[in-house]
């Protein structure tokens, strides 16, 4: 198989490395690799389809739909890993959304750029899928929500220089698309390689199962993980475009929002997980629904009430932070799993989670039309969902005790 060259060792083994050969540093890498250039990509997209290949709201439409077909479906993770490393996988993922992100302005054309979008969401959500897989096996139970938020900041890190950097210099220097696609997916793809050849072939000490896996016991990890789909799917679609339509954002104020966002991730991450440590999954997940709600609510309020652009950009950037808490999911998982399920599961998981993509932008835009707090409303809706579901998490989760009703039955004179 590709990479057996490479020196192999188990996790025990990892452990007398210097830090920077170790798992936990390699996570970091590709947590920091990731974002430079899916970020920059997402800034520049709007204007660049919109100036240079001349896309209206109907070639729009069709980029948003190629763009989440990967992730739909990551259940072929399963089948790959059957023949390649889920570490080595993952890189090569990450060099492949490194790669197309660099050479999108040399395809300006309709078809170019739906099969350059293609490529680079096949190695996104390839590389999430993987990642989050890794993860869940490289990292211990007692640090995971810690070690998460830790990671999560240098995402965040990451997305915030290469937001900065277009800030500063995108008309001081007239910098091109050529040049800024190129050197973010160059710099994406570089670190990728050097993550391939640097670091020894971690194994772990339970292998993963290669078959799809759907077990009943995780059915409340999977209804969790459709919900949170669906309304994420809300708040990237509408959240940003309101704050266009209705209060007239420039390109340079989104951006401000965006960085806003960035930096609250950093500060906050680590704490977030911290406090998942100390409080548990259960009630970080109530208190992140409990949040979403009333800004979903909130953001209706902004139609029907009339209320201004502060409050909204305020939303945004809260919206923001509550989403932040969504790797509590994670460490959730972690807890009730099976070893041997974690890379099948990501991958179901990560399909279950866009289902909602498929169809729900093209069904909400639609109402969107004629009543934008009615999207809104049907999110909070959808939080509220998400807030009874949680309820149903054992304050301390694990195999056999995935569910309230789960430790009921195993327990009942309780």
């Amino acid at each position: 198989m590709f990479g057996d060259k490479i020196r192999r060792m188990d996790l025990d083994e990892a452990k007398a490395l210097p830090f920077v050969r170790q798992p936990v540093f390699l996570l970091f890498l590709m947590a920091f690799a990731m974002p430079i250039a899916f970020a920059t990509w997402s800034a520049l997209l709007n204007n660049f389809v919109i100036e240079v290949a001349g896309f209206t709201g109907v070639e729009i439409g069709w980029l948003h739909t190629v763009r989440e077909i990967p992730g739909f479906l990551a259940i072929g993770v399963i089948f790959l890993i059957i023949f390649i490393r889920e570490q080595v996988l993952g890189l090569i993922s990450l060099i492949l959304l490194g790669a197309a992100t660099a050479m999108t302005s040399y395809f300006p054309q309709f078809g170019g750029i739906l099969m350059l979008t293609l490529l680079s969401s096949i190695g996104f959500h390839y590389y999430e899928t993987v990642n989050q897989s890794l993860q869940l096996q490289w990292i211990d139970k007692a640090k995971a929500p810690q070690t998460l938020g830790w990671l999560t900041a240098a995402g965040s890190f990451a997305s915030l220089i290469a937001y900065g950097l277009l800030v500063l210099t995108w008309k001081t220097f007239d910098l091109s698309y050529e040049l800024v696609y190129l050197a973010s997916g160059g710099i994406t793809v570089l670190i990728a390689a050097f993550c391939l050849l640097y670091f020894p072939q971690f194994e772990t000490p339970n292998p993963q199962n290669k078959t799809m896996v759907l077990r009943k016991r995780y059915w409340l990890y999977y209804a969790l993980q459709f919900v949170s789909g669906a309304r994420r799917q809300i708040f990237v679609v509408f959240a940003a475009f309101m704050m266009v339509e209705r209060f007239g954002f420039e390109v340079h104020e989104v951006t401000a929002l965006f960085l806003i966002n960035y930096v609250a991730n950093m500060i906050f991450a680590p704490l977030i997980g911290r406090a998942i440590g100390v409080y548990g999954e259960r009630r970080m997940l109530i208190f992140e629904y409990v949040g979403l709600t009333l800004v979903f609510l909130a953001y209706g309020g902004i139609y029907y009430f009339g209320w201004g652009v502060v409050l909204a950009a305020g939303l945004y950037v809260v919206n923001h932070l509550f989403f932040s808490m969504a790797f509590a999911l994670k460490t959730y998982f972690q807890k009730i799993a099976d070893p041997a399920d974690i890379a099948p599961t990501a991958a179901v998981a990560f399909t279950i989670n866009h289902i909602a993509a498929v169809f729900l932008p093209v069904v909400l835009g639609y109402m969107w039309i004629n009543s934008p707090a009615s999207v809104f409303i049907a999110a909070a809706g959808m939080a509220i969902t998400s807030l009874v579901l949680s309820m149903l998490i054992p304050r301390h989760p694990e195999p056999g005790h995935e569910t309230i009703f789960a430790r009921a039955k195993a327990a009942p004179a309780e």
